[in-house]
């Protein structure tokens, strides 16, 4: 299962579009004003079916959606460079929208379950660190061959690759086990909807933990381009030093099986080692001081594995992927509250300060883990309720104390 999912990973973050449908917009003639309510349409459709699709996943075949959410993409993509207008462009943030909103959820179900059924569950962050950093690395492949296929074959060159990557995707899709476990003859999409109303405290607690952790550099990341101008580099240096912020991200991502075993403690270490690495990499402003933003990305990003990892082990199985919906939901919220803060902030006193002080939730956040109440640290790391699954044998960590 492991090399379909990353072989699903890549692929489905290996798009050509991603570097250039900005500027496909702004040659079709939109105005900038355009140009943002697509992206706010694309985050809204996001939002509105981020729970609903969790909740149909858990009723139906995980493995299904994980094939059809690509396909509406590609749909959306043939829009684009087929028809290149304001309407087109915007119907096609919605199949996006929707596409992504049908894999979030359903794969960490799906992967995690799979995983437990094996005896592998402990495996889980470690194999979904890797497979994030697939994706960054189809990213970062993506970045490099968008502008030479852009000088051969134009936008419609662009956009059939990109087409042809979600296809991929959707086969490789059809790759994946599924092995459900039978709940109740009575389980469908309103019942899933209902059981998930009321997680219970140590998932609520999961719940925001990971809305806390992947919100705020998710964020900032739309804003790093402007960050690494200020540094005062010619404009042909930029995406070389946006690639090592990236490879931060990705070797953050490759560390989660090791970082399994760090402690509580270990934990908000983390967090306030990546703000304060964050926060003087920008305030430095130089290339040599986004070394430190990368390795403040590479932190979040492992951070955002752990917190995943430690939420899919609280979660009941019959609503997984609905629960693992409410966190993706609850981290785009957070993330729209975050623009709208540093638009306020940023425009006031310059992106450098700005990044620095969004380091300050993730102290705030490190805080309220380090002091935690011995019991509830427990609780964090127990093994997850409502499963007749064995696992391996208790380790001294931050997930099985």
């Amino acid at each position: 299962m492991t090399r379909t999912l990353y072989g699903y990973a890549f692929l489905d973050d290996f798009v050509l579009l991603y570097p250039v449908y900005a500027l496909l917009f702004g040659d079709t003639g939109l105005s900038l004003g355009q140009i943002s309510s697509l992206f706010a349409l694309w985050s809204v459709s996001g939002v509105l079916l981020e729970v609903p699709s969790g909740a149909w996943a858990d009723a139906v075949s995980r493995r299904l959606l994980l094939g059809l959410g690509p396909l509406l993409t590609a749909v959306g993509f043939a829009l684009w460079v087929l028809t290149p207008s304001y309407w087109a462009f915007a119907l096609g943030f919605v199949l996006w929208g929707a596409g992504g909103a049908l894999g979030s959820g359903a794969l960490e179900a799906l992967v995690y379950e799979e995983l437990d059924r094996l005896g592998a569950a402990d495996s889980y962050a470690r194999v979904t660190g890797r497979a994030r950093a697939a994706g960054l690395v189809a990213v970062m492949a993506a970045m490099g061959l968008a502008g030479p296929v852009l000088a051969v074959g134009g936008y419609p060159l662009v956009g059939a690759a990109s087409v042809l990557t979600c296809l991929l995707t959707a086969a490789v899709a059809t790759r994946f086990p599924e092995h459900r476990r039978k709940t109740s003859e009575g389980d469908g999409w309103s019942t899933t909807l209902h059981a998930a109303r009321r997680p219970g405290r140590p998932v609520t607690a999961a719940l925001l933990l990971v809305a806390a952790v992947g919100s705020v550099w998710g964020a900032l990341d739309e804003y790093t381009p402007l960050l690494v101008r200020d540094t005062g580099v010619p404009d042909w240096a930029g995406p070389c030093l946006l690639l090592l912020i990236w490879a931060g991200a990705t070797a953050g991502s490759l560390l989660a099986g090791p970082a399994e075993r760090l402690g509580t403690a270990g934990f908000a270490g983390l967090l306030a080692g990546s703000a304060l690495a964050l926060a003087v990499g920008a305030l430095a402003r130089s290339p040599a001081g986004l070394v430190l933003v990368a390795v403040a990305f590479g932190g979040f990003q492992l951070a955002n594995v752990l917190a995943d990892a430690r939420l899919q082990r609280r979660i009941e199985d019959g609503a997984r992927a609905t629960v693992t919906s409410i966190a993706g939901l609850g981290t785009e919220l957070a993330t729209v509250a975050v623009f709208g803060a540093y638009a306020a902030i940023g425009s006031a006193t310059g992106h450098s300060t700005a990044f620095a002080v969004f380091a300050v939730p993730y102290l705030v956040t490190a805080a309220l883990v380090a002091t935690a109440r011995r019991g509830r640290a427990r609780s964090w790391s127990g093994g997850r309720q409502g499963t007749t699954a064995k696992s391996p044998a208790p380790r001294a960590t931050f997930w099985r104390r």
